[in-house]
């Protein structure tokens, strides 16, 4: 039996077809091949309202894009049973699971009976044959019929009135391919049991099939179930995600916690997490510190320290510390909720690269029907003796050798595993149809600051003349600054905070705009600023001048320190490289790829920092507004360029761009920003999208290529092409003799055999990608950056 269920959720969203659409997903068992698939999304979108219908094997989900209002989902569930499958509203997501370990267990409960049974009668058969035990032959094929009609019958009941539903409707799918063998085969075995004067006056061999029925049926059932564990493999990344959501949280009431069912929560309650729980949902800290571990959303190993105001997300792990946090998002709208809508999204969608396939798909049984028919009337009719057995035998071997499972899995389950594996090392594909572009990128456009760099500047140098010490300077320094608003004065605070320096609070403080601060600090006159402040003060720079020179060069920001009318040192201040940035580069020109800064900072600075991370190119001085014309510019060129940005201000760019690369670092407005989003603030997940595209593109040609291949080789092979071949140059050799037989024609079993491994090499292969690792390719890592600073110790621009 075809069973189907659907578990039928609904999320409004815009999209391409229109405004206020509406994504309907329906969970869907029992689709066997392409064929299936093609069914389901033809019915789906001829349903009123609908807009555009997408159904995945190897996830068995539709998702069916929609206008509210127009359709319903009582049409839905319609069109699913006019392709032939029952569809029913599913209540819980554990409902859906418990339905697919049942089905699992019929599946193998059904291989296990055909197999064995059809293999005790082959063998009894084969020693009445070769011991001449001369048992009756009459009444051992009635015993054998007895027998294997029932347990045929049970095994094969799923495939059988699979194929009478599609035929209902007009159409047929691989269910139809083996009902039509097998019943052949049975068909014949029972003329020769009960009507054996037909056969001999036919001059025909009388013989039966029902061990090979049986076994057919034994191989595609245990196929089934195999596909079905290798399924539930490929959205192992999903179900890892789910199972990270806790159930319940501890809500505070009038001082007073209690638990409840995190489904209760609402946005403003207010929650308290102790050491190693889970967060239940996204909040804002208000009390408490503690480390929290978000490696299940970014990847990053290292946990994140949290205090009053921090971000939090739901399924992150706090650490040793107590925390109350104010609930802001719920439900739906956590990160990692977006996050799983994502996933599946993604895993649902079909790459160009599927189309050839579909077209094949559409016209395959049909075909493979065709060619058996073929097959059985040329043998029937210029065959050797026994002229309509070997036509039979070789019109079943066709039909059950043809894999169009193979087919309908080889892109699915490569896209569904390539995502997961994305989403396990926080790269989040919007769709398949990304994953495919990013393996056409020639060129990769990283915008300078917050993905090259970490978008705000720090203290990089402290030089001083030999009266003073760079604690004390940097404290003279910070204590001025604290009363500045200035970006570069705040990087001076913050780093003197790092150095545990206790600072003063300034007398008489004095801002020059566009110039420097001062103010008296411990009776001492103080002022930070540029040349032109100590230029306006007559104050002499004398050798510092020459190394604030040296440091401008290198792209940062000198600030003298002067004290009582004489310069005391430099202080130097940039927006400091992230430590994998150079890295990433060097590993993106070791995949052949192009790589470009973009920034708005004039040329000197953005070339200081092109050089430290080997760019290719730099294009400086750009606008916000003007980035996209820069991608414009060089698609013009010819080139198929990522663009790689904050998913922010950046947004024109990476939606103009062939694939547009957020560096979300776990945001909402990075998700909804680009096709690809990097949950971890790291450069280096450029390099894996690329390495992640590249790989899973590889198998689903590989995929592809061995479907096709399989089908374009054996269905010949079974409608008896070897035969003539063997007759003009000898006995089929011995390492083909177990194939072949002895004159060269595919035993129907075998066939059966050989169309169950074809489905299971093609998800075999799908699953290695699993073990795919984004940081064994690219080759040696690099060397350091090629000039280092004496303060901090860390790359610097």
């Amino acid at each position: 039996m075809v069973s189907a269920h659907s578990d039928i959720g609904s999320e409004q969203r815009d999209s391409p077809a229109g405004d206020g659409t509406e994504e309907v997903t329906l969970a869907i068992q029992g689709m066997h091949c392409a064929s299936c698939v093609l069914r389901l999304e033809s019915e789906l979108q001829k349903a009123p309202g609908v807009v555009a219908a997408t159904v995945n094997l190897a996830s068995e989900r539709a998702s069916v894009e929609v206008v509210p209002g127009v359709a319903e989902r009582a049409a839905l569930i319609a069109a699913v049973e006019r392709a032939g499958y029952r569809a029913r509203e599913a209540v819980s997501e554990d409902w859906e699971a418990r339905e697919r370990d049942a089905e699992r267990r019929s599946l193998f409960r059904a291989a296990v009976v055909a197999l064995a049974l059809g293999w005790s009668m082959f063998f009894a058969l084969q020693v009445n044959r070769w011991a001449d035990l001369r048992w009756d032959r009459d009444l051992l094929f009635v015993v054998v019929f007895a027998v294997a009609t029932p347990a045929l019958l049970w095994s094969g009941r799923g495939i059988f009135r699979a194929a009478l539903l599609v035929a209902r409707h007009g159409t047929s799918d691989m269910n139809t391919l083996i009902t039509l063998g097998v019943g052949a085969a049975f068909a014949y075995s029972v003329v020769a049991t009960f009507a054996a004067g037909l056969i001999e006056d036919a001059g025909l061999a009388r013989d039966t099939f029902y061990d090979t029925a049986l076994i057919i049926v034994g191989f595609v059932t245990l196929g089934r179930y195999l596909e079905a564990r290798a399924k539930g493999r490929t959205s192992a990344a999903i179900k890892r995600l789910l199972k990270m959501r806790p159930t319940t949280a501890r809500v505070v009431r009038d001082g007073v916690e209690e638990e409840v069912l995190v489904e209760a929560l609402r946005s403003g309650d207010l929650l308290a997490i102790r050491p190693g729980e889970k967060f239940p949902v996204d909040g804002e800290v208000v009390d408490g510190r503690s480390t929290v571990d978000e490696s299940m959303l970014t990847g990053e190993s290292l946990p994140v320290e949290k205090g009053p105001g921090a971000r939090v997300f739901g399924a992150t792990i706090n650490g040793t510390g107590r925390l109350r946090f104010r609930a802001t998002q719920v439900g739906g709208e956590t990160v990692l909720a977006q996050i799983i809508k994502l996933v599946e999204a993604a895993q649902g969608s079909k790459p160009p690269v599927q189309r050839l396939a579909d077209r094949i798909a559409a016209v395959f049984v049909p075909v493979v029907i065709a060619i058996a028919m073929v097959s059985l009337l040329l043998w029937w009719g210029l065959g050797p003796s026994p002229s309509l057995t070997l036509g039979i035998l070789n019109a079943v071997a066709v039909l059950v050798v043809a894999c169009p499972c193979a087919l309908g899995l080889a892109t699915p389950t490569a896209i569904m595993v390539g995502v997961g594996k994305g989403a396990q090392r926080g790269v989040l594909i919007r769709n398949a149809a990304a994953l495919e572009r990013v393996e056409d990128v020639t060129t990769v456009v990283l915008d300078k600051t917050g993905t090259v760099t970490h978008g705000r500047p720090e203290v990089t140098d402290v030089l001083t003349i030999a009266a003073w010490s760079e604690p004390e300077l940097l404290r003279l320094a910070a204590s001025v600054e604290r009363g500045s608003e200035h970006a570069l004065g705040e990087a001076i605070v913050k780093a003197a905070a790092a150095r545990d320096l206790v600072l003063a609070e300034p007398e008489e403080f004095e801002a020059v705009p566009g110039k420097g601060a001062g103010g008296r600090v411990d009776g001492r006159r103080v002022e930070v600023g540029n040349a032109g402040l100590m230029a306006d003060r007559g104050y002499a720079t004398g050798l510092l001048a020459e190394s604030a020179a040296g440091l401008a060069g290198a792209g940062k920001t000198p600030m003298f320190v002067a004290v009582d009318g004489a310069v005391a040192g430099v202080i130097a201040v940039a927006d400091t490289l992230k430590p994998t940035a150079a890295e990433a580069v060097r590993r993106l020109s070791d995949l052949g790829l192009r790589v470009i800064l973009l920034t708005g900072d004039n040329a000197f600075t953005a070339r200081a920092v092109g050089d430290a991370i080997g760019a290719d190119d730099v294009i400086a001085e750009v606008l916000p507004a003007d980035k996209a014309s820069v991608v414009e510019r060089l698609q013009r060129d010819g080139e198929v360029v990522a663009m790689v940005g904050d998913g922010i201000n950046d947004a024109p760019a990476l939606a103009l761009a062939d694939v547009g690369i957020a560096m979300g670092g776990g945001t909402d407005v990075a998700i909804e920003t680009a096709q690809i989003t990097l949950m971890r603030d790291d450069p280096l997940g450029v390099f894996g999208a690329v390495t992640l595209s590249r790989a899973t593109m590889r198998t689903i040609r590989q995929n592809l290529g061995w479907a096709f291949g399989y089908n374009v080789l054996l269905i010949p092979v079974a409608a008896g092409l070897f035969y003539p071949l063997f007759q003009v140059v000898g006995p089929v050799p011995g390492g083909l003799h177990w194939l072949l037989g002895d004159q060269g024609f595919l035993e129907p079993i075998v066939a059966a055999f050989a169309m169950m491994l074809s489905s299971l090499s093609v998800m075999a292969n799908s699953l290695r990608l699993q073990r795919l690792d984004f940081a064994a390719h690219g080759g040696p890592r690099s060397a350091p950056p090629r000039w280092r600073q004496p303060f901090p110790s860390k790359a610097v621009v």
